[in-house]
């Protein structure tokens, strides 16, 4: 099965605000540029507080920031997430959590909540009625200066209270990932509220899990050092999405989608190998989502842990299986590297190496092969990489293993071929500049190529091919 997939865009589906209500957006909108500062960019302090517009949802919010032009933002000012798990104590917490953003005023140098400033201005008056009906100073005036205060700093420490049990991310970077989590788990709560099946609502409590968990990876490391289990966590949520779908098409009558390896049916876009295949996994449309703990939870890390299930992504000279089809990247499973037609011991050693320490459906570039191999310089300790390369290609030119052909942009590609800290430049004529093309890019791309794979082996896993020497490692070969 050479499963060839479609050009990637290398930008994954994201949320925009109230998605499903846009009149409540105009609504809020209108009502903030009208009450409040409203961030024009360039011409606003450095310490400007953007007026925030705050999505409510079961699993947590979202504030979004509000724009002078009246345009819809690209990406959150801040996601949080509460705990899947929670007491009544903790619930009330997350309510207090998900109230209104505060608005704040400015008086001289300092700005203060809007609350404040109408509480301080009521203490005055009842301060200066109770001097006049003879209440002692001695009472009014400690009475008058703490009511104030406590209305400007008791809901900081409310907030740090409750703020244990919720996950908050504002980092740039951290907040357009998670906007990629919320948008698939966002299609799962939809699902279930028209569905009334085991398996849709298990999802969701999957998926709410894992937006918990990546939050809280968020909010201890950066999107660069966490990397790997960012792409395999996203991974989990699109398979979740894509069985969600399937099972819910299934329920409302209309036939499951065609497997293009089952016979009888529709054929794929490329050829299927000869050959004994292993047997295919029990079809989505008759499991749960989620029914063992591997695919709820990710494995223990340690570099001396192999894991199998973990695929080689590499970039190759173009060929065209057919008229106007490029193909110039290709991924293949692990094992696939253990088959007697490549060349070995070599085959067996980068297998070793790719398996390490990695994560179950991790997808990992050859390129990232060459960055932890000292950016190339212990390849001769491992094996030749090129003439293993041109042994996979082979194979899967001639139908003796499963692979997903991909036809990669100029950019992606570049990025693939680049290391998880590289950059790529790309001169734009029509702006007359260059565009930099980073890490986080590097990771849409991976998390695109990711969501095919997931297409791909919906139903039966990639085929490694026949007659696989045993791996060196203690590791097993899929």
């Amino acid at each position: 099965m050479t499963t060839h997939a479609p050009p990637t865009a290398g930008i994954a589906q994201r949320l925009s605000p109230f998605q499903q209500q846009p009149q409540r957006w105009e609504r809020k909108r209108s009502r903030a540029a009208r009450d409040g500062h409203v961030c024009c960019g360039s011409g606003c302090a450095a310490n400007c507080d953007p007026v925030l517009i705050r999505e409510r949802a079961g699993w947590g919010w979202i504030d979004w920031s509000v724009s002078a032009d009246g345009s819809l933002p690209e990406q959150p000012h801040r996601i949080a997430v509460f705990t899947p798990i929670a007491t009544r104590s903790q619930r009330l917490g997350r309510r207090w959590l998900a109230r209104r953003p505060t608005n704040r005023i400015r008086l001289g140098p300092v700005t203060v909540r809007s609350t404040t400033a109408v509480v301080t201005a009521l203490t005055l008056l009842a301060a200066t009625l109770a001097l006049i009906h003879g209440v002692p100073v001695s009472i009014v005036l400690p009475a008058a200066a703490l009511a104030p205060l406590l209305v400007e700093h008791l809901p900081d420490r409310l907030d740090a209270r409750a703020g244990e049990n919720v996950r908050i991310v504002e980092a740039e970077a951290a907040c357009r990932y998670l906007q990629r989590l919320t948008a698939l788990h966002t299609g799962l709560v939809e699902a279930a509220v028209g569905s009334d099946r085991y398996e849709v609502r298990r999802a969701v409590e999957v998926g709410h899990h894992q937006l918990f968990d990546t939050a809280d990876l968020l909010q201890r490391h950066d999107t660069r050092s966490a990397s790997s289990e960012l792409i395999a966590r996203e991974r989990l949520m699109l398979q979740l999405a894509f069985q969600t779908g399937q099972i819910v098409t299934h329920t409302a009558g209309d036939a499951p989608p065609a497997r293009p390896d089952r016979p009888g049916r529709q054929q794929p876009l490329g050829p299927c190998p000869p050959g004994p295949r292993r047997q295919p996994q029990p079809s989505a449309d008759h499991t749960t989502p989620v029914t063992t703990k591997e695919e709820t939870h990710m494995p223990q890390d340690g570099p001396e842990q192999p894991t199998s299930e973990v695929y080689l992504l590499f970039a190759h000279e173009a060929y065209y299986p057919a008229a106007a089809q490029e193909i110039n990247t290709s991924l293949v499973a692990a094992a696939s590297l253990l088959h007697p037609h490549v060349r070995q011991p070599d085959g067996a050693r980068i297998y070793d190496c790719l398996t390490r320490g990695r994560r179950q459906g991790e997808i990992v570039p050859l390129s990232t092969l060459t960055h932890e191999l000292d950016g190339g310089a212990r390849w001769p300790e491992v094996g030749d990489w090129e003439a293993v390369t041109a042994d996979l290609l082979q194979l899967i030119q001639d139908r003796e293993c499963d692979a997903l052909s991909l036809r990669l942009p100029d950019i992606a590609r570049a990025l693939v071929c680049s290391g998880p800290h590289s950059e790529v430049r790309a001169y734009d004529p029509a702006a007359g500049r260059y565009q930099v093309y980073g890490p986080a890019d590097r990771i849409e791309v991976l998390v695109e190529v990711g969501k095919q794979l997931s297409w791909a082996e919906a139903g039966c896993a990639l085929w490694p091919g026949d007659g696989l020497l045993v791996p060196a490692n203690p590791g097993e070969a899929k």
